[in-house]
């Protein structure tokens, strides 16, 4: 299995830098068995049937980037510098983990000020990173860190314009609780309340679980055969009351719909025994073709970067040749691509 079979062209002008408004007016492709039909999202209060259950990831993306000011004194008096850094996880030592840019004009013990209120010490330099450790904790460092912080948007978004104070709004999603996320769970970000209130009137009912996105979501593949990639770890918790819900939809012949690759990347790792238990820890579960779902029968998912461990995974899903026919319809009909872009209803 190559690298080069998951690859394919996409025009930049198909990159979205803004979401739709309102949420649900995105574009919605729906594939199931060998028909495409193009929709729209608030549509699956329509499509979607009563006693499927809809799996949501309610992980809060925090402003992880920030912007700030080291100072060091020299033979010509105070020399300051601005660095970018983007928080990447918390250590269980209580520093975090972040890339700093520029790297090489921070040192160990120097400390970094990003606002009146939040500043953080270099503890640790290593592997292109650093680790750390800032002056506040708890309720105190999140507040801090909501006025300093900027939402760490995607390469690909950021590549072509700046985070702004609307992205603080439009990379949420409605059901956002446990902060600890770098990046969203971009499937969620096409749901609202009136369409939430419209698929529960519908008979569909929602579990709630948590993994918290990684930076690593969005590395790179390096290796030619992608059954030697190695996945980034990601830390996640299926609840034993959301483990029984979604046994209990399989038991009663449902369908269990995961909301986004990483809520079906969770579930999945959970139900490794054939059907879900509790988890809580991190998982780096990669899903390529071959791939034995015990859990998933249908997905909501963004459209995904060519020769991505997501497009690896709808591949999975639906089939190498079946999702190759879906992306060039995509592209041919004009759908808008990753975090900000449309969405696809797929049914294997």
């Amino acid at each position: 299995m190559k690298l080069s079979d998951f690859d394919f062209d996409l025009p930049e002008a198909l990159i979205a830098t803004r979401p739709a408004s309102p949420r649900s007016a995105a574009r919605l492709l729906v594939a199931e068995g060998d028909g495409i039909a193009d929709r729209v999202v608030r549509d699956l209060a329509d499509i979607l049937q009563p006693g499927d259950r809809l799996v949501l990831n309610d992980t809060r993306v925090i402003p992880a980037r920030l912007s700030g000011t080291r100072t060091r004194e020299t033979g010509q008096g105070p020399a300051t510098a601005r660095i970018e850094a983007t928080l990447l996880e918390p250590r269980p030592d209580g520093t975090w983990a972040a890339l700093m840019k520029p790297l090489r004009k921070v040192r160990e013990g120097e400390e970094i000020r990003f606002s009146d209120r939040l500043s953080a010490r270099v503890e640790r330099i290593a592997g292109g990173q650093a680790d750390l450790r800032f002056n506040l904790a708890g309720d105190d460092f999140d507040a801090a860190l909501a006025e300093a912080g900027d939402m760490p948007l995607p390469p690909y978004i950021a590549a072509l314009r700046a985070p702004d104070a609307q992205d603080k709004t439009d990379y949420q999603t409605v059901w956002a609780r446990r902060a600890g996320a770098v990046a969203a769970p971009t499937a969620s970000l096409h749901f609202d309340a009136e369409l939430l209130a419209r698929l529960a009137a519908r008979g569909v009912t929602f579990t709630h679980v948590t993994l918290h996105v990684g930076a690593g979501t969005f590395l790179p593949v390096k290796v030619e055969d992608v059954t030697t990639h190695r996945m980034h770890a990601e830390w996640g918790e299926v609840t034993e009351s959301a483990a029984a819900e979604i046994n209990a939809t399989k038991a009663a012949g449902g369908r269990v719909i995961p909301v986004g690759t990483t809520a079906l990347r969770l579930i999945e790792t959970a139900a490794r025994s054939g059907r879900v238990e509790p988890w809580r820890g991190p998982t780096d579960i990669f899903i390529y073709p071959g791939f034995a779902f015990h859990v998933t029968d249908a997905l909501i998912t963004n459209f995904h970067l060519p020769k991505s461990t997501l497009l690896m995974l709808v591949s999975a899903l639906m089939g190498s040749e079946r999702m190759r026919r879906v992306y060039a319809h995509a592209v041919a009909s004009g759908y808008r691509f990753f975090s900000y872009g449309d969405a696809s209803l797929l049914i294997p």
